[in-house]
């Protein structure tokens, strides 16, 4: 009994039966194949006893059959008809079974196997379905760049050769972009090729970004229909530079604002938050209403106090959009009054000033000699040891580099003066004679022996410290004499004399002169016992004045 074919399916239908088989009189058998494969579909009839040959045909779609291949039971020869898209592709085995190579978008059809006896013919439909994976999805035509609040087109994710053909989805980080109009626009496209019949899919995006799209990753994905049902292939991820106009303007002061000082230069460095950032800016200036048209930069040179104020900038075409900053230049005048060399007699007086003015609190210190001194110099009676290079120096901590000094390079001057000493050896054998001088510049000391007028060049000399020195001899005399001292210098020439008895004779001895580091111990002492002696007296007041209230309390 010949066994019928049901109506044609849909292309929906068949998809979700891929490679299901439906025996004869219960529908149709549908085998898929992907392209290029070679499909196989086995005759679903069983072969009867009194078989006389087997045939494939296919039908046209206007149902015209056209056989394709046929096999004789008893010769077992198989012979393939003249159908020129199938030649050197057919293979039909000795079950019937229909092999076809490199399958094909146009082996899309109805297949039918038909088995002949003497008194009946038997057949069995089967459809065919070619399916061909497209390609991986491309993101192509990209945008350079989105621009907030402007609906844009971001470009077109294409797929190519696909059967049949498949849809197209885009995502924003992952989440699928539906449509929104005035936000994102999707237009799909598909082409067929008339010789290969297989599908290009376009889809363009159009799309209003805003600023949460920095940064964030696009991708598009392709869903097919394969052999074994629905796929998906994803895009590589594009990443999209976003435009957004400036915001706000913030202005940067190079170097520092609290480290400006008197000659440096200032740069000033407008920026806008805005993707790309503005190139160019207005500067205004203390005192100037007009901005000053710049790159991002501005520099003054050799600035000076007069420069302190507030600057400002802002955009070119939108003048309310604008920074501001203070800026102090700092600055430190330093008079040191008198400077530089200043030549005084001893005893003089000498008033010292040294006059800051700064922007800002300063700093002062007075050295002498590269020693730092604990107050400012005063000279009511100059001594020798006031004499030397006394530095004025001040700075502004806070201002690294800002400090200025000045110098007064003191002299004092003063004429010879003598005092001579002697003193006799306990042994009695001699007599030691000094002559003690003070002066500036160094007087130079020349001693002579009255009677003999002759000059003692044998002479021990101290160092000279603080305008004094001495010099000293040791004579034996016999009888009496008389030295003489001689100090001179640039100022004047001094001359003292001292008698001396011979050394059998018995004399008074003169004290020696005092040094100035002794004399200082000598007073430090002094100071100590009126301390002392002050101290007891103000304890025995207390005391009396605690017994006389204890007495008081008593009556």
């Amino acid at each position: 009994m010949e066994s019928k074919a049901g109506p044609s399916c849909r292309l929906v239908f068949c998809l979700l039966i891929s490679a299901a088989v439906l025996r004869p009189g219960l529908g149709w058998y549908t085998v898929n194949s992907a392209y290029g494969d070679t499909i196989i579909m086995p005759c679903l009839l069983e072969v009867p006893q009194n078989l006389m040959f087997g045939k494939w045909k296919y039908e046209k779609p206007d149902g015209s059959p056209v056989f394709i291949a046929f096999r004789s039971s008893t010769k077992k020869s198989v012979q393939y008809d003249d159908v020129p898209e199938y030649k050197d592709r057919l293979s039909l085995s000795e079950n019937y079974t229909l092999s076809i190579s490199n399958a094909r978008i146009s082996d899309e059809k109805r297949f039918v196997c038909m088995l002949v006896t003497e008194d009946n013919v038997f057949e069995a439909p089967t459809i065919v379905k070619v399916f061909k994976q497209p390609s991986k999805p491309e993101i192509v035509s990209k945008a350079p760049f989105l621009e907030t609040e402007q609906l844009k087109k971001l470009g077109d994710c294409i797929s190519k050769d696909s059967y049949p053909d498949g849809n197209i989805t885009w995502y924003r980080s992952g989440k699928v972009l539906q449509p929104l109009e005035g936000v994102v626009v999707l237009i799909f496209k598909k082409q067929m090729d008339p010789v290969t019949q297989l599908y290009t899919m376009t889809s363009s995006l159009e799309y209003k970004a805003t600023k949460t799209d920095i940064q964030m990753p696009f991708t598009c994905s392709v869903t097919y229909y394969g052999p074994s049902g629905q796929k998906t292939l994803q895009s590589e991820q594009a990443i999209f530079d976003i435009y957004y106009p400036t915001e706000q303007v913030t202005i940067q002061v190079l170097p520092s604002k609290n480290a400006i000082k008197e000659g440096d230069n200032i740069t000033l460095t407008c920026l806008g938050n805005g993707n790309p950032p503005p190139e160019e800016f207005l500067f205004y200036l203390p005192g100037q209403p007009e901005g000053i048209r710049s790159s991002n930069t501005y520099t003054l040179t050799d600035v000076r106090r007069n420069a302190t104020g507030d600057y400002k900038c802002s955009l070119i075409d939108k003048k309310s959009m604008i920074a501001s900053t203070a800026i102090t230049v700092h600055y430190l005048d330093l008079s040191l009054n008198p400077s530089g060399e200043v030549t005084k007699q001893i005893g003089d007086t000498l008033p010292v000033s040294c006059t800051i003015s700064a922007s800002r609190n300063a700093t002062v210190v007075w050295m002498k000699d590269n020693i730092r001194l604990r107050s400012r110099p005063s000279f009511s009676s100059l001594h020798y040891q006031d004499a030397g290079n006394y530095v004025c120096e001040t700075a502004l901590q806070e201002v690294e580099g800002l400090k200025k000094r000045e110098s007064l390079t003191l002299i004092v001057e003063g004429k010879p003066q003598i005092k001579m000493t002697k003193k006799t050896d306990p042994s009695g054998l001699s007599k030691t004679i000094i002559c003690h001088v003070e002066g500036f510049p160094k007087p130079a000391i020349q001693w002579t022996i009255t009677g003999s007028g002759s000059v003692i060049n044998q002479t021990e000399e101290s160092p000279y410290i603080n305008g004094r020195y001495y010099s000293k001899i040791i004579i034996s005399p016999e009888e009496n004499v008389t030295l003489t001292c001689t100090a001179e210098n640039q100022l004047e020439r001094t001359v003292n004399s001292l008698n001396v008895s011979a050394i059998s004779i018995p004399e008074h001895d003169e004290a020696d002169e005092i040094s100035d580091e002794n004399r200082e111990k000598v007073n430090d002492q002094a100071k100590l016992i009126v301390g002392i002696v002050v101290g007891l007296l103000l304890a025995a007041l207390v005391a009396g004045v605690v017994y006389w209230l204890y007495m008081k309390k008593s009556k």
